[in-house]
């Protein structure tokens, strides 16, 4: 008798565990490349150096990091609102439980590739601004929700219809995951760095700043001049014609996904 209740609670048990486990994924996912991750890497790091004071008997560091456990406590709510919003709107729209997304194959990253370099080449003929934001393994949710929400497959018509001037939605940054237009009109932080160039404009600051907090590719077409650029981790190519950015693109974006697959892709 007693072995059929332990055989009963081990299978509930594991149940149990694997829904904590899942549902513990999915969060992840949805904060994976916000401004929580580094939140959540302080607390671990706080949670650590409570358990070794403890441990070494340092009875000030001790009372102190329990202290700042009970104000955090507090302020947890109030730092993760975001995230916590986010989570819960996902629940009521009934996609917190959805699969992750996949990556691309290689034709269909070369789709992608080509259609971007197309509508570059005739903003850039045309003299008229961009910017193209190609998310990679880091999410930026947090920036896609500045924008309108479009979910529609990458083409270069697609592409220049958005940002003809005077358009609704061609003034902010266009983010691509996968091969689909997620969003436009997005506003992005504008880079810190002060050794930038007087020339460089919002476009090419605001491009910046996103790949300093992000390993996004941002390609930038200036309204003023037609010249291309790329920026990937806070660094500017600038002067780019069409078979060189073809030849970026491909290097970086085939290296993701070339590379061995994880177990779980973490973006949402």
């Amino acid at each position: 008798m007693w072995k059929q209740e332990l055989e009963a609670f081990n299978i509930i048990s594991l149940i149990d565990i694997l829904i904590v486990a899942y549902v513990i994924f999915k969060a992840m996912m949805i904060i994976k490349g916000t401004r929580a991750v580094q939140l959540i890497k302080g607390l671990a790091v706080l949670i650590v150096a409570s358990l070794l004071s403890n441990w070494l008997g340092f009875r000030t560091i001790a009372w102190i990091l329990a202290q700042l456990q009970t104000v955090l406590v507090v302020a947890i709510p109030v730092v993760f609102q975001p995230e916590l919003r986010r989570v819960l709107e996902q629940i009521g729209r009934g996609k917190f439980f959805a699969r992750p997304m996949a990556m691309l194959n290689q034709e269909a990253l070369g789709n992608l590739i080509n259609e971007v370099v197309r509508a570059v080449r005739i903003l850039s003929k045309n003299s008229i601004g961009a910017l193209i934001i190609l998310e990679r393994e880091t999410g930026i949710n947090d920036f896609i929700e500045t924008g309108i929400k479009i979910d529609g497959l990458v083409s270069a018509e697609f592409l220049i219809n958005i940002f003809i001037p005077k358009s609704p939605l061609h003034d902010g940054a266009v983010v691509v995951r996968g091969d689909r237009i997620i969003a436009a009109g997005c506003f992005l932080p504008l880079s810190e760095n002060p050794n930038l160039s007087k020339e460089l404009g919002t476009r090419h600051r605001a491009g910046l700043g996103l790949t300093e907090q992000s390993d996004a590719i941002a390609v930038i077409v200036s309204e003023e001049t037609g010249v291309i650029s790329v920026a990937e981790e806070g660094r500017l190519t600038r002067y780019l014609d069409e078979n060189t950015l073809k030849e970026i693109l491909h290097k970086r974006l085939q290296g993701k996904n070339s590379s061995t697959m994880p177990l779980f892709n973490w973006r949402s």
